[in-house]
């Protein structure tokens, strides 16, 4: 009989089903080593795909829902669980070598560097704005209704910064119609985004360290 167990637990368990599944998906993945990375990613996903599938996103204390919807999934149909993660993860790694490409030193620098000035000229206008995280959430979930599972954190932050970078709206925080018009850009072009083909996310490979761009 199972007795309730803690958040971080399942959690815990949750992240070590999803690595097996991904070196079910390719045995060369180092998840514990050089390629974490990757299952961060993954498991983020995978609770954005949970809210997005559960109807959480924007409800707050939504990750306690999880943790209880997924304790019960542990406690009464643990094999469900593990077949829908198996399936979840083969797709979610499809995608993830469609959409992420590997950037080695200076390679693609000019492909990206105008995206990347924008993303960090509208990182000031982001700490300011009071409720980004419910921003954000939208995206994911815009993104997620039209079939991308990848990257959906990285892809939804980024997409706004750019939005915000590009019209370099600096009082924005105090305007909601502007606020509410960036919003509505941003989940146009992440609809638009979903549906195209090919690497979505770069990732310089720099001394160890990953440092992820959205396009």
């Amino acid at each position: 009989m199972w007795e309730r167990v803690s958040a971080g637990i399942i959690m815990n368990f949750v992240e070590i089903m999803i690595g097996e599944k991904l070196k079910d998906a390719d045995p060369a993945l180092d998840i514990m080593g050089s390629d974490r990375k990757v299952l961060q990613v993954a498991c983020q996903d995978f609770t954005n795909y949970l809210k997005f599938h559960w109807q959480l996103i924007g409800k707050e204390n939504s990750n306690c829902e999880i943790v209880d919807k997924l304790e019960v999934l542990f406690r009464e149909n643990a094999d469900e669980l593990d077949s829908y993660l198996a399936i979840w993860c083969k797709n979610w790694f499809k995608k993830w070598q469609q959409r992420v490409k590997l950037l080695i030193g200076n390679q693609g620098a000019n492909k990206w560097s105008k995206m990347a000035k924008n993303i960090t000229d509208a990182e000031p206008i982001w700490h300011r704005i009071d409720h980004k995280q419910e921003l954000q959430e939208i995206v994911v979930s815009t993104l997620i209704k039209n079939g991308e599972i990848c990257g959906t954190e990285i892809l939804a932050e980024n997409l706004l910064k750019l939005e915000l970078g590009e019209k370099s709206v600096q009082s924005i925080t105090d305007d909601k119609e502007r606020l509410f018009t960036v919003l509505n850009n941003t989940l146009r072009k992440s609809r638009e985004m979903a549906q195209s083909r090919g690497p979505l996310i770069f990732v310089k490979v720099d001394k160890g360290y990953y440092n992820t761009s959205a396009e």
